[in-house]
Formats: structure tokens, sequence, C-alpha cells
């Protein structure tokens, strides 16, 4: 696996225009580590729980879904750990708040075979890396664990400090939400290429309903994938949802998000509608205002961290876009989550790289950000 954790913590400042200048912070960051896609919860007692993806590169066989708590709102974080570890390649790490303060953590463990890695260019990766590889897929204790391979859940009831298997649940990478009536609502999106699912279960270790499934009309050119979800206080659940282009390409600038909306708690849903959001993935945040926030990285020059809010979770005013910073060196980045610590104060987690030499290919290490802004600084 990965060798030992490095912790390292670090405070930069950036001037957006006219606003004041949020906080961007380095929680994690170790060189020679691939870290991204994180989520973010707050627990039951008020803690903060941050997950996010540790590996080699974006593609090897070694992942582990590492979480990090804080206490005090984000001002101090814990060192991080490994709740998830297995001999496989465990990514996503989306994170569910029950309505009992139990904290579900949802994880992919991939089971990775040595042809594809031998399908794959020199473009891709170097093939030294790729031998090893493959021949670490070809391992006893990683061929003892294919059976792993799915989408699977883990429970905390500890707010986030140890986690034990709750068996399968629909793979999010961004975690689900608790409804009004009490059901855990989950959208999925790996079991169809072209489509999203949703899913609704009456708890952690109940059975997980599938409800519908939203292909994407734009079929074959773009692809839906890595939705989130939200329920408004008037009831509406909104769903938002990437588009992929085939081929893929992620610094297409027609790569609008699209979304679905339930009035009826989930019994039936709008057509999928584009939005004037062009980035990825969304992460909906419900405003203790009762607006809704949706967060996204930009892929397309210039690089960075973007949001949204909607007075309705229907209409979206581009406009009024919020630009948090575009100063990445390139576009791996993104993964944006937020969560509001106070009224109007907002923390988002994300990654890009600190560092980049673009004459190095083959550099994929990146770091987990924190940003502190207020939405007074943006209205």
């Amino acid at each position: 696996m990965i060798r030992r954790l490095s912790f390292l913590s670090l405070f930069a400042m950036v001037v957006l225009g006219s606003h004041a200048e949020p906080e961007n912070r380095i929680l994690y960051h170790d060189p020679a580590v691939y870290s991204a896609w994180p989520a973010i919860a707050r627990a039951d007692n008020g803690d903060l729980v941050l997950s996010f993806i540790r590996t080699e590169q974006h593609m090897s066989p070694n992942g582990a879904v590492t979480v990090m708590r804080s206490t005090d709102d984000g001002q101090t974080w814990s060192e991080p750990f490994d709740a998830v570890d297995t001999a496989l390649d465990d990514r996503e790490g989306g994170l569910t708040v029950a309505v009992d303060g139990e904290l579900l953590l949802h994880v992919r463990s991939v089971f990775w075979k040595a042809e594809t890695y031998d399908a794959l260019g020199p473009e891709a990766y170097p093939r030294p890396m790729l031998e090893r590889w493959m021949e670490e897929v070809e391992q006893p204790n990683y061929l003892a664990a294919a059976e792993l391979d799915g989408s699977h859940l883990y429970s905390s009831n500890d707010h986030g400090k140890s986690w034990d298997h709750a068996g399968w649940g629909p793979d999010s990478i961004h975690g689900g939400i608790t409804l009004q009536d009490g059901s855990l609502f989950v959208t999925a999106y790996r079991e169809e290429g072209d489509s999203i699912r949703i899913y609704r279960a009456t708890d952690s270790r109940s059975e997980w309903k599938h409800l519908r499934t939203v292909d994407s009309p734009s079929a074959p050119n773009l692809r839906f994938g890595e939705p989130h979800v939200a329920q408004m206080p008037d009831g509406r659940i909104v769903i938002m949802m990437r588009a992929t282009a085939r081929p893929y390409d992620d610094r297409k600038k027609n790569l609008f998000m699209w979304q679905i909306y339930s009035d009826d708690n989930g019994t039936t849903w709008s057509d999928p509608i584009p939005t004037p959001m062009m980035g990825f993935p969304p992460h909906l945040l419900v405003l203790s205002d009762g607006r809704l926030l949706c967060s996204y990285g930009r892929r397309a020059a210039p690089f960075g961290q973007r949001a949204m809010i909607s007075e309705d979770g229907i209409t979206w005013n581009h406009a009024s876009e919020i630009t948090l910073r575009e100063d990445a060196p390139n576009h791996d980045l993104g993964y944006p989550v937020s969560i509001e610590t106070k009224p109007r104060e907002i923390l988002t987690f994300y990654y890009q790289k600190p560092d980049w030499n673009p004459k190095n290919k083959h550099d994929h290490t990146s770091a987990i950000y924190q940003t502190r802004w207020n939405l007074s600084d943006f209205e």
C-alpha cells in the first residue's frame, strides 16, 4: 500500500477583485500521493468529518479512503487516518448523515486487472509504473479480494472516529441525504453507462429501493454522472448531474450541468434540464436562509473553483456566478464540497495542484484545500 501519511498545513491568500479575501488553506499534501475527491458532513455532535481519497495516481490499484475531523468548525483538524483500506483500490468516500446521527461512508472498491493497465499507452503513465501495477494486481492477496469489487457502505456511530462495514450500498461521490420523512436518499451513477440511478432506504441496513433511472438526453455526445442531491425547506428535491463529453474531454466549454427535481417527495420527476453552470461535478448545500448553493470545479481556463446560488432550486443566474479562485495551474482539480459553519460563512473543500511542472506530463500529485468565505462578499 501507500507509504506512511504525512501532514502539512499552510495558509495562502488570494485576491478576488474587490471582494474580501477568502482564506485558502492546504489541509493535506504529500508530494508522493494523489489526494482528491473530498466529501464533508457535520456529525451529530457538531464535529466536521472530511473524507478524501489518497492514492499513488488516479488509476493506481492501491487507494484508501482517508478521514480528518474538526471539533472547531475547521479551524484545526485531526491527523488524517485511513477509514477504509482493503487490498483493492478504495475510492470515492461520499458521506451521508442518517436521522439518528449514524454516519455512512459510500466506498467503491475497484478490482483492477493487468490487461487494463497493459492497454494504457505511455501518454497515461510511464511503462515501468504500469508494469509495477500489473504485478501488484496479480499478487495472491489482491486476487483473493476480487469479491470485494463493487460499492460498499461503511458505518460510524462515534462521529467518524471508527468505521464498520455495513454491507452493499449505492456508490456516491459526495454522499446522499436524509429526507424530511427520515428516509435515506442517494443518487448513484456507475451501474449504467449513460445514466444515473436514484435510491431510497429506510435505514442503512435495509434494502435500497431503486426509484428511477435518469438517462442522458444527449447520448452519445454526453453522458450523465457524479450526481448530488438536496431537499429544500419546501420539500422540493433537486438532483444536479455532471455532463461528460464523449469522447472524453473535460476541458470542453460546453459541459454544463443538468438537473431534475421532484415536488412530491420523489414520486415523479421533471425531465432533465440544462443549467448555466459550466463545470463539474456538483455539490448541493441548502443554506440557512433556505436558498440552494451549488459548488463545482471549472476545468476550462481559467481553472478553479466556482459556486452559484438558486432561490428555488431550479433557476440559476449565471451573472451571479461566484469565483472562489481561478489560480489552479491546470485542469486536474475540483470536486468541491461546501458546508455552512454559521449563517453566510461557508467552508469549501476541493483538490488541486499546489505546484506543477508542465514539462512533466506524469505529475499527478495534488492537495486537499479548504477555503473559508462569506456570502456577503459576493452579493
